[in-house]
Order: C-alpha cells, then structure tokens, then sequence
C-alpha cells in the first residue's frame, strides 16, 4: 500500500485555504489562548468553543467551520512538559479523531510556540502513519477504499525531518505487517522471500544459512529446534546495506533478530491459552527488518547486517528434547531443560555467526520471556547490555524515542543457576528464577566480550489497544528506540 506524502509548509493557510480542506487538526498552547494564534482563520469561532470545551484537555475538541463544507477540525493542546511518550499517546487520540470520518487529505496547523511546536507535529505525523496503515486481514468484505494519501503540515517556523518520520514509520508499518500474518502466511520460506523481495528493493546483499550450511558451521543450537519441523525451510537470512562511501575496513552494526514463526513449545507443549497467538513469536525479527529497512532510507553513514533466526518450534517424533546436549557453532556444549525456551537457542548460533564479523555494536531482539511481561507489564521492554556505562543512553533512547526501555542486571553470579553437569551451560531453569536475566545471560555466552552488545526483550511487542502512537495491539516496538540510540546518540561511538 502506498504511503501518505509528508509536505510541510512555513506559513498559515488562508481562510481560501481552509474553506477547501476536509479535514484540520489545530495543535495549540494549552492555554488555548486565542492571541497565540492571530492569523488563523475563524479564530473567534474555535476561540469560542475552546472555551466551553470539558475540563478533561487530553481528550481532543471535535467541531465543525461554519463554511461550506463544514471543515472538521480536531483541536489538541500542548503540553510543554509532557514526555515524548505522552505526546505520542496523546498524539494518538488525535488521529483516531481525525481519521474517524475516511479522508484522502489531512492537513495540521501549529499554533505553539517551538520548539514545543516542533516535537507535537512530528508525534502527530507519526500518529498518523501509523492509524492509516491497514494491517493486513483476510475477511471477505474489505475496509473502505478511501485511504489517506496526503498530509500537510503548516505553520511552523522551522523545517522538521519529514524523511525521519516517514521511514521511522515505513519500518513500523513492515514489522507490525510481518507479525500479524498468519503463521500459514509466514512460514520460514515464504519470510525469506519476503527478504529477498526487499533486498532486491534496496540493493541489500542476502546470503541465507540453510539447514546445510548450518551443519557445516556446526550450529547445533538452532538446529536442534528446527529438526522438528516437517518442512526443512528453516535457516538464517544475512542482509547487507553499505553506504556508499563504505570502506571495506568499516565495522558493521549487526542487527538480529528471532524469527519463530510458530511456537508450539516443542516437547513441552504449550496449553491452548499459550500457543495461542504464537505465529507472532517472529516478532524480534521484524523489528530488526523493519530497522534495517529505516536505516537505509535514511542513507546511515555506517554499514549494517541483519541477521534473522528463521524456523519454527514444532512437535514430532524428531523434535528436541529435554537433557539432550547440543552444540553451537562457538563451540559452547548446551544441556536442554526445556524446549520452550527455543528463542535463546536459535539466538546463541545466530549471535555467535554474527559476532564473527567483529561488528562495532550487536543489538538483538526478542519476544524472549514471559518473566520480562511479568517484570514489567506490556509498556515497557527490558534492556540487557555487557556495557554499563550505555545504562543511561539506553533509558534515555527510550524516553526520547517513546519507546520505553528499562535495564537489567547482568551480573555474572547469575551463571551460577545456568551450571550443568553434562555441558558448558544449561538452557534455562524450570524453575523460572529471573528467566529474563538468565536468558540475557546465556546469550552473553555467545557475544565476545571485546563486542559491544544490546539485548531487547520485547515485553511491549504488543499492548491491548496500542502503545505510544501505535493503534494496534502488536506494535512494532524497538525501532524508533533503535534509532534514537544509533542516529541521536551515536553509539558505540
């Protein structure tokens, strides 16, 4: 689907100009102040209305121009205080009273002052990207055709990054679209296509590891999960963008992610309630597509990899099982205890591959463990990392990007509960103790220590009715993060 166009312009539209638009979305002081806003037409009108609005002021004001047309105007007011992550959720109120009535055209009117200003427009057009973009669904009568094509921007006196907030939102869009398919739709074939359909797009190299390859490279971790499979598809997609100044001595940023497709829990099998919806446990993967995806759009100074751990997590008589000992392609000898804890397994090979190119920064994600849900809630996501003096620049990525994040410990004390008496490490602990931290803690074992590495449990991969900006229940959480970190604060430089 094509995406809206993002034009702004630095000037106030004329009253011709409103009387022709369908639709207005007006961001003011919360004062609602008339004379912050002078020149903008039927200003008494809203003034007016403004002022008999409920005292509630999050909840947006919806009225209609006395003109010909009857323009509707949604009018929010500014916080200035306000977190990002407020204004992106009250962004999002805004554009789902915007878009209530289908619209081919939106235009915004700042009335604030910057750079206040600034920050609000570009939470509501990323609110608004992300409430016109139609997941993909299979019912036989289909939404409304009416799709938004075109929003303005007016009245700001500084020119905002447009190109930002449309690949921020492009990469969203493709990891909220990757996760919502049906796991019949996203087998680990037909996610490769996908890949290479988008390599061929963008210019990516893409060498995959199939199940051969990865015999050769003795990953027996990941192997161990797919061999349940009665479709041998799994494997691991490397892409490639190089700016094009690279230099061949330029360290990559590596991006991995976990892309199981379907979940069952192996030998362990999941409860009905537990499997349920685990077609999304790919979600890691499509956020690290998804940021791959903005960081070329955006021309990143840097070269990265993309590395995604493909396979499903199936039962049958050649399925993984518990006390089995496999070894992965770093040599490391692994006890299984349980084989639904099949994300750690397929991460170790894929991170242990990736660590081979001595890439200046590791990031991974994953949908990893439900102790981070229980840690957290589903709004936050937990943040691992072998470096601690980034602690602070990974929460504050998190609050300036809106997508919040909250460290945990990593302490090597920790290893103790992953000890075996068969092998270098065990897989997890039934018990359950801290499985978040144990987990991060056995994928430590397969980064380097000399290679900087970020782990992200996406406890916010999905939140009943939206998260931040994001309308929808799976929200695509970790690239706007990602970019913050990489782009406005430069690490690991």
């Amino acid at each position: 689907m094509s995406k809206p166009k993002l034009k702004q312009e630095l000037t106030a539209p004329t009253r011709e100009t409103v009387d022709a638009l369908p639709s207005l979305i007006v961001l003011m002081d919360e004062t609602g102040a008339a004379e912050s806003w002078p020149d903008m037409p039927y200003a008494e009108v809203l003034q007016a209305r403004i002022e008999r609005r409920p005292e509630d002021k999050d909840d947006p004001l919806i009225t209609d121009l006395p003109n010909t047309i009857g323009t509707r105007v949604v009018l929010g007011f500014i916080k200035p205080e306000a977190s990002v992550f407020e204004r992106l959720s009250q962004a999002r109120k805004l554009a789902a009273a915007a878009l209530a009535a289908p619209t081919a055209r939106m235009d915004i009117l700042m009335r604030s002052t910057e750079p206040a200003a600034r920050a609000a427009a570009s939470t509501l057009l990323a609110a608004l990207l992300a409430a016109s973009h139609r997941l993909p669904n299979y019912k036989q009568k289909q939404p409304s055709a009416r799709v938004l094509e075109d929003v303005t921007l007016w009245g700001l006196t500084e020119r905002i990054d447009l190109a930002r907030v449309a690949a921020e939102a492009a990469a969203n869009d493709l990891a909220r679209d990757l996760t919502v398919r049906p796991p019949n739709m996203l087998t680990p074939r037909l996610y490769r296509e996908e890949t290479e359909r988008l390599a061929e797009l963008y210019g990516w190299e893409v060498t995959f590891f199939d199940e051969a390859a990865l015999r050769q490279e003795q990953a027996g971790a990941f192997l161990a999960v797919a061999q349940g499979s009665a479709d041998r598809d799994a494997g691991i997609v490397r892409l490639r963008y190089r700016p094009r100044d690279h230099k061949k001595e330029d360290a990559p940023v590596a991006l991995v992610g976990k892309g199981i497709c379907f979940d069952t829990g192996g030998t362990n099998l999941k409860p009905a309630g537990g499997m349920l919806g685990m077609h999304g446990d790919m979600q890691g993967s499509a956020v690290a597509l998804g940021t791959l995806l903005a960081l070329s759009e955006l021309h990143a100074p840097f070269p990265v990899d993309c590395w995604l751990a493909l396979a499903q997590n199936h039962i049958g008589p050649k399925a993984y099982k518990q006390n089995d000992v496999v070894t992965a392609c770093n040599g490391t000898s692994i006890e299984v205890v349980h084989t639904d804890a099949e994300g750690r397994m397929v991460l170790a090979d894929t991170l242990a591959l990736a660590s081979r190119d001595a890439p200046r920064l590791i990031l991974d994600y994953a949908t990893l463990t439900g102790a981070c849900v229980v840690a957290l809630g589903t709004r936050y996501s937990g943040a691992f990392t072998n470096r601690d003096a980034w602690i602070g620049d990974i929460i504050a990525a998190g609050r300036d990007s809106g997508e919040r994040v909250w460290p945990f410990p990593t302490d090597a004390d920790y290893d103790e509960a992953l000890d075996s008496t068969v092998a270098d490490i065990k897989q997890c602990v039934i018990e359950g103790e801290a499985d978040h931290i144990l987990a991060a803690r056995f994928l430590n074992r397969f980064v380097p220590s000399a290679i900087p590495w970020i782990h992200v449990d996406l406890a916010a991969g999905e939140h009943k009715g939206g998260l931040a900006h994001v309308p929808t229940d799976v929200t695509g959480f970790g690239i706007r993060f990602t970019l913050s970190l990489l782009l406005d604060r430069k690490l690991p430089n």
